[in-house]
């Protein structure tokens, strides 16, 4: 069994390469069954939750990812996710590779989010609009030069310094970034609007988005995170990962309560965008949302491709 460490992983699954990889997967499809959540008590009352997330292709490969998070270890110096991947042979159930798990969510996060973008967001878009400095935030620009002409990045952060430290990193890149002082100036000027945080009150505003503009959202995974208020969805077409985001994020759950959309007028699933069921953007003109919460198919996407590029294998035969 190999161990693909982190810089393996990052070396293994550039955008260039995940993106397509993503994008084949969405269109074949796997078995996704719902996650596993679990509680792990201590007995001085400190939780870590512990998530499963299994996804396998019959005759192909198996995997599960385990997250375990931990708000306690901030105490302790210690980050409060931790993730691992253990990928297998589908068909004979032989392990084949442990790999670090917060490369494989964090590329495959920003991958997912420029596929949508690549049937969202309009073919002339030039200037994104970062909100967020965290570890998917700082990969958005490269994920999304891959499908766009992006020429200029824009960073707004709750912390000014940590906006301003990670727009001079993409400059150290060769890109053209700067940090942006105010939240609403910057996504009135923003073709495609990219928010990863872990908000629980709106940030971005609808009021703010200009005509023709892509907003992806990528935090708000759980009911009591939001990231857009309810105009953001007003008069926009809305896509999503998977369905699982109609259950799961307080950004579609508030606003449904209140009846501003249905959940039938969400226009298509990621998996049909890629298959060519839905066209995605129809007009020039036309606002788009795009809500994800993640899925397993996705971490077993890049834990295939980063498994047979370190292994030289193909990624349609698995080997024991």
């Amino acid at each position: 069994m190999r161990l693909i460490d982190a810089p393996e992983v990052q070396a293994a699954l550039p955008f260039s390469r995940l993106i397509p990889a993503l994008r084949d997967l969405f269109i074949a499809g796997c078995e996704v069954p719902r996650r596993h959540v679990h509680e792990l008590r201590s007995g001085d009352g400190e939780v870590v939750t512990s998530l499963l997330m299994p996804a396998w292709q019959p005759g192909g490969h198996y995997g599960v990812k385990i997250v375990n998070v931990a708000p306690v270890n901030a105490a302790h110096g210690l980050p409060g996710l931790h993730s691992s991947y253990l990928l297998h042979d589908a068909a004979t159930g032989v392990p084949l590779a442990l790999i670090d798990g917060n490369q494989i969510t964090s590329r495959r996060t920003a991958a997912a989010s420029a596929l949508a973008a690549s049937f969202l967001a309009r073919t002339d878009a030039r200037h994104l609009l970062v909100v967020g400095a965290g570890r998917v935030a700082a990969l958005l620009p490269a994920a999304y030069r891959e499908v766009r002409p992006v020429d200029r990045i824009t960073v707004w952060a709750r912390k000014p310094a940590a906006a301003a430290s990670l727009a001079q990193t993409w400059r150290n890149a060769g890109m053209s970034a700067t940090a942006a002082p105010d939240l609403a100036a910057a996504v009135s000027e923003a073709d495609i609007v990219s928010c990863a945080t872990l908000a629980t009150t709106p940030l971005v505003l609808g009021r703010w988005l200009r005509p023709g503009s892509h907003l992806d959202l990528i935090g708000g995974f759980t009911p009591a995170m939001r990231e857009a208020d309810d105009d953001c969805f007003r008069g926009a077409s809305l896509f999503v990962d998977t369905d699982e985001a109609l259950a799961k994020s307080g950004d579609l759950l508030e606003p449904m309560s209140r009846g501003v959309f249905a959940a039938n007028d969400v226009r298509a699933r990621l998996d049909e965008l890629c298959r060519g069921t839905h066209p995605g953007r129809r007009d020039p003109d036309e606002r788009t949302v795009f809500k994800s919460v993640g899925t397993a198919l996705e971490d077993l996407a890049a834990a295939t491709l980063a498994f047979t590029a370190v292994s030289g294998l193909s990624a349609s035969t698995p080997k024991s």
